[in-house]
């Protein structure tokens, strides 16, 4: 299966700071906001677009799910990962 990837013109790549800035306030707020309230209530504000890089790039990784009303919650959990990694009837195929 061939995959095509989104191609965009991205003006301004997000800093890591800001990526886990985006991240923390997700895990904190996961299920009060959707994407627009969630971007105005971000505790700094930054340009629209590279908000969008962040959320793609959460969505994209798994980190992030959107409910039926459009909800951010966040959903990952290393340590679980781990856990189910560790249990021997569970395996990883390729």
């Amino acid at each position: 299966m061939v995959q095509i990837l989104k191609q965009k013109t991205i003006l301004h790549y997000p800093q890591l700071d800001t990526v886990l800035m985006v991240e923390e306030f997700i895990r904190e707020n996961s299920g009060e906001y959707k994407k627009r309230s969630l971007w105005e209530n971000l505790p700094r504000k930054m340009m629209y677009q590279t908000f969008c890089v962040i959320f793609d790039y959460l969505l994209d990784s798994n980190k992030i799910a959107l409910d039926r009303e459009g909800h951010i919650a966040w959903i990952w959990d290393p340590e679980m990962v781990k856990k189910y990694l560790k249990q021997k009837h569970l395996f990883w195929s390729e």
